[in-house]
């Protein structure tokens, strides 16, 4: 046991020997106070003591070496104690314990079923409002390829016409003419009929194509048995794109399969280093969705990752405490104790209502789907950590030419967008090792200049996100400190940016990203001179996207920021509607378009707005028609 202070050793073995033998939940704590890991276990004290004696695996090993204290919590149940680790994971998200992506993260798909024509939409929040979610799905691509291949397979609405307000006030698109869209807005489609595709949508959903197919089958035939041939041939055309997109689906396993296959890969068999797993979601026999989780938290700390078999427990029951549906049958690549297997079992049953088998298969076609989750795994770990390695060799050789004293661990790149005076907005992306950190991106206002001056703009912004920096949070933290300072601009910048910087006592190396006659990315350029990055193409490529995303960024916001001041002030020229009456019409109809289309007793409901001023709205845009 390497722990350095033999006293506090004997303290925490003392500690350990007097927890009781009742199942529960221990917290170990860093030298700051901080927690650093969660565990379960039947038996505290034998549990807790295993760590503070003998020897261990290297994870354990390093993570017992970091205990100054602990704490417990005595559980009735182990069941128990497993609800209650899962939800101290997620709160404290301590160091040593597996990471899962955070649950706010994961998108949903939602139906409303309050609205008379529901869509099928993306959400990330779920919440009791009594619309049907499915999901989380792993990630929104995977989302929106879902909802558009239902509404293709469907002929489910994809634009933005409010239903039933727009019915019959314009012309069909053009997915109604290509055969993509029922065409709600014709008003030939009634209620009923559009819940009917809904609920075939929902079907989907819930258990896969096969039981859409079926109950689409019986339909076609009522249909046909009482001479409504147009319906049953809409059915027909519905049956044969659904199994058109059932090929497109990865076929896994035969029709009436349904379940969930986690595939573990040790790090010792396989040359990325690390633990890995994968997840296959199999509905009607084909893989709806599947994620990848490579365990290695311990890579912090240059260290092997080890997982052992109550991390696993954890984690596949971690992964279901956000899930809408568990399936009826769990298939695990590996091995597990009969405790933890019924434990696992109690607590998904009781989760979702209904009896949840967990099983490890030893041969036939469940063996088959296991092996496949292995592979899978396998290849994905070594992938990710390939291109990690990739980034990381490109982010040493960007620091070797750029000369910098640190590894360029957080960059940050700036660029300045406007329209003549108005909406001087500046924008900062953020690549941390190399990725986009989209949840750290930030726009600054500019509206301390009269007329537009780039430098100035620049050094405004930049000055307010290093303020930032230099003053923590309520928690006591506080965003880091860039390594590297990227402008969108020339040497004219770099010497402005450069002096502020000094002058408020900020040693940060800053550079400028310049730009070709092309507008395409040409060289690096400091006071000291240009750098070329020409020949070295993966730093040229990292840098070129930094160069674009951050222009992309700029130019979205600013345009957003002009978009709804136009909204606003083409409002505000009607009789009565100042600037918070126009705020609260755009907040509620969206668009122009949805108010234009609004009637006198849609218009008057909005709060704040009188009989008088919806008559005034509704009558300007008459007139502009005319």
């Amino acid at each position: 046991m390497n722990i350095t202070n033999k006293r506090n050793l004997d303290a925490l073995r003392s500690k350990a020997a007097a927890l009781p033998r009742l199942p529960g939940v221990y917290i170990m704590h860093g030298a700051k106070n901080e927690v650093i890991y969660v565990g379960k276990s039947r038996s505290l004290r034998d549990r807790v003591s295993q760590y503070f004696h003998g020897s261990h695996d290297t994870k354990t090993e390093q993570m017992a070496s970091h205990v100054y204290d602990f704490e417990f919590i005595v559980c009735t149940s182990e069941m128990e104690a497993l609800s209650l680790e899962n939800r101290l994971i997620k709160h404290h998200t301590p160091k040593y314990n597996i990471k899962l992506k955070d649950a706010k993260s994961y998108p949903y798909i939602k139906v409303d079923h309050k609205c008379d024509y529901p869509r099928i939409t993306m959400t990330r929040n779920r919440l009791s409002d009594g619309s049907a979610y499915f999901g989380p799905y792993s990630s929104t691509s995977t989302v929106f390829s879902v909802i558009t291949a239902l509404e293709r397979t469907l002929g489910i609405p994809s634009c933005k016409r409010r239903f039933p307000a727009d019915i019959g006030k314009e012309r069909p698109c053009i997915n109604y003419q290509i055969g993509r869209c029922v065409g709600l807005c014709t008003g030939n489609v009634s209620k009923e009929e559009y819940k009917k595709i809904i609920g075939t949508g929902i079907d989907i959903l819930k258990g896969g194509i096969t039981d859409a197919v079926n109950s689409l089958t019986e339909d076609m035939y009522k249909y046909s048995e009482e001479l409504e041939f147009e319906k049953a041939a809409k059915c027909r055309d519905t049956i044969e794109a659904l199994k058109k997109l059932g090929e497109k689906q990865t076929a896994v396993t035969s029709p009436d399969v349904e379940c969930d296959v986690f595939g573990f890969c040790p790090a010792n068999k396989t040359a990325a280093g690390h633990d890995s797993l994968s997840v296959f979601y199999i509905r009607s026999g084909y893989i709806s969705d599947r994620e990848h989780f490579l365990i290695d938290d311990a890579a912090l700390f240059n260290l092997p990752c080890d997982c052992d078999e109550s991390d696993l427990t954890t984690m596949v029951t971690r992964i279901y405490g956000d899930r809408e549906y568990i399936p009826k049958e769990i298939l695990l690549s590996f091995e597990i104790s009969e405790n933890d297997r019924q434990l696992m079992v109690n607590y998904l049953t009781e989760k979702a209502g209904r009896k949840v088998n967990v099983k490890t298969p030893k041969r036939g076609a469940s063996k088959s789907l296991c092996e496949l989750a292995v592979n899978d795994a396998r290849r994905h770990a070594e992938s990710k950590v390939s291109k990690r390695k990739a980034t990381e060799k490109m982010l040493f050789r960007l620091a070797d030419i750029l000369c910098l004293e640190v590894f360029p661990e957080r960059i940050e790149a700036f660029d300045i967008s406007n329209i003549g005076s108005e909406h001087i907005t500046a924008g900062m992306v953020v690549a941390i090792n190399g990725k986009f950190a989209k949840n750290e991106y930030r726009t600054y206002s500019i509206k301390s200049l009269d007329m537009p001056d780039d430098y100035s703009s620049m050094k405004e912004a930049v000055l307010r996100r290093l303020r930032h920096s230099a003053v923590a949070d309520e928690n006591g933290k506080a965003t880091p400190f860039p390594d590297l300072l990227l402008l969108d601009g020339g040497i004219g910048h770099v010497n402005v940016i450069s002096e502020s910087l000094a002058n408020n006592g900020y040693a940060i190396p800053v550079f400028g990203m310049v730009k070709d006659d092309h507008h395409k990315t040409r060289t690096l350029v400091s006071k000291d001179g240009e750098v070329d990055i020409s020949r070295m193409t993966d730093v040229f490529n990292f840098i070129y996207s930094l160069q674009e995303e951050v222009h992309r960024y700029t130019v979205k916001r600013m345009s957003g920021a002009k978009r709804k001041s136009v909204k606003h002030s083409s409002l505000e020229k009607i009789n009565g509607i100042g600037p918070a009456k126009a705020k609260n019409l755009m907040a509620h109809f969206k668009t122009l378009s949805a108010l234009k289309n609004a009637t006198i007793e849609e218009i008057s409901s909005i709060s704040g707005i009188t009989q008088a001023n919806a008559e005034e709205i509704y009558k300007h845009f008459r007139n502009e028609r005319k």
